[in-house]
């Protein structure tokens, strides 16, 4: 991991994170889950381009969430003592699953931080979110449906959200603000092998992708690292994520 390319790109990936066996154990522990949605193993079964289940907290997804690479990583990218450490991995898992349907949840954004009404925003200091990570439990190759993330797009979200001061504004309001030319950068998608991990910066630009051209399901959670007073921006924090804030607000392009 670098995090030169961090602030640059806006994410990096931890590979083998998590071992092979626990990984596989929580794709068991997702199945599980999805038969409550009369959802199983069986492909005719899968009837729906994505179907969302919450993120289990049984003792694989401990494992998981407790890996010693990811912590590591988080104390490089947010700084020791600052992030908020849970039993689990969290979040939200979107299962999806091979399907030429629109799965109706497609569309450049950012992540909400923290809840105002019915949605969640975020300010520019983050606010309760220290990355976007991405966790792998299946693998996940160009035809899966992966995530694409916009390269550098985190670097031009600082200046959209500064004038909202620490209210912050929705994420549907924010990506509003974003010129034409940021989603035209070169993307990447959030691909590679059961057990790896892609820790993001809160502010990158990404999306879900169709179709689904694979032949299993793409199996993913995608918690926020929490980090409750979010980031200070007037250049005396050196965590890598508060100098890609400072980065973007000091950009003149």
């Amino acid at each position: 991991m670098t995090v030169e390319q961090f602030i640059r790109d806006g994410y990096v990936v931890v590979r083998d994170a998590i071992d092979p066996d626990t990984a596989a154990a929580c794709r068991d522990m997702i199945w599980d889950a999805l038969s409550g949605e009369g959802v199983t193993r069986d492909p005719t079964t899968w009837t729906r381009p994505v179907v969302r289940v919450n993120c289990p907290d049984s003792e694989p997804f401990v494992a998981a969430g407790t890996s010693p690479a990811l912590w590591t990583a988080y104390d490089e990218l947010i700084g020791p003592g600052r992030w908020t450490r849970r039993r689990g991995v969290g979040g939200t898992i979107p299962v999806r699953f091979p399907s030429e349907e629109y799965p109706g949840d497609v569309g450049w954004h950012i992540e909400g931080s923290y809840p105002v009404g019915a949605g969640y925003w975020a300010n520019v200091r983050s606010r309760a979110r220290g990355l976007l990570a991405l966790f792998l439990f299946s693998d996940v190759g160009p035809d899966d449906a992966p995530t694409r993330l916009a390269l550098g797009s985190h670097l031009a979200m600082p200046r959209i959200l500064a004038p909202a001061g620490e209210a912050g504004m929705s994420g549907e309001r924010s990506i509003a603000g974003v010129r034409p030319s940021v989603l035209c950068r070169t993307a990447v998608h959030a691909t590679g092998r059961a057990g790896d991990v892609i820790l993001c910066h809160p502010f990158i630009v990404h999306t879900a992708t169709w179709p689904h051209r694979g032949i299993t399901a793409r199996m993913m959670a995608q918690p926020g690292i929490e980090v409750l007073d979010g980031f200070a921006i007037d250049g005396s924090d050196p965590s890598p994520v508060a100098q890609a804030i400072v980065t973007g607000l000091r950009a003149t392009d």
